[in-house]
């Protein structure tokens, strides 16, 4: 179903599209440069995420060849190694059945480590992968940082240490609007993840990593309505 699934490709072009927006407005702005990135981003994510939804086949031959081997020694010990002495009394008896319920607990936990191996590789490298969007999104933000609408009023006196601004009020609004749709891109990179991986801590992190974008989103949003409300009043 093509719009019950994420598309990496459309999500690619998107980031692409952006960043040639960003280009033609501001082509000398670092700005461009994270757009660039995220493009990047984009590509890698979409290769590892069709990876994660992949067997890894090596790693699962590994494992039964594991488990073959561990059931082959348990078989052996059980039914072809013989003992010089058996006992049948009632305390011998309760050794046996302490260590034989101990050997069963170990090799329970050993078969599940190895099963859920193939799981905890995956999300490895999956929370690598979300790491890295998380600082891109960092990095959107202090891009946006220094662009306070208050640099518009009537009135505004720069410090000696204040950044130089050089954009008009269309052209501020057209850089936070940029920012907002990169954060909007990182959080759809984001839940690539969690659709390629069906894994509550990768769900967790990626839902982390949405509200963080969510959150500064709505930062640049409250300085756009502020710059349209500077806007009417200069109009007025």
């Amino acid at each position: 179903m093509p719009y019950r699934t994420l598309d990496k490709d459309r999500i690619e072009a998107t980031a692409a599209l952006l960043e040639q927006r960003i280009a033609e407005r501001f082509p000398d702005s670092s700005l461009r440069k994270v757009a660039g990135e995220i493009v990047a981003l984009s590509r890698d994510i979409g290769r590892l995420t069709a990876d994660l939804e992949k067997p890894i086949v090596w790693l699962r031959l590994l494992t039964l060849a594991a488990i073959a081997a561990a059931a082959t020694i348990f078989a052996l010990v059980g039914t072809v190694l013989s003992f010089d002495r058996i006992s049948t009394g009632a305390f011998d008896f309760v050794q046996g059945l302490e260590a034989s319920l101990n050997t069963l607990v170990f090799a329970g936990v050993g078969f599940w480590t190895l099963v859920t191996l193939e799981e905890r590789f995956k999300r490895r490298r999956a929370l690598d992968g979300l790491h890295a969007l998380r600082s891109v999104i960092h990095i959107i933000d202090m891009h946006q940082l220094t662009k306070d609408p208050a640099v518009l009023q009537q009135g505004f006196t720069p410090t000696k240490s204040s950044p130089e601004r050089h954009l008009t009020r269309p052209q501020l609004t057209r850089y936070l609007d940029y920012c907002s749709e990169m954060l909007s891109i990182t959080g759809k990179l984001a839940a690539l993840y969690a659709q390629a991986l069906n894994d509550d801590i990768v769900v967790n992190a990626v839902n982390d990593i949405e509200n963080l974008g969510t959150n500064l989103s709505r930062k640049i949003w409250q300085k756009i309505m502020l710059i349209g409300e500077e806007t009417m009043h200069a109009t007025a």
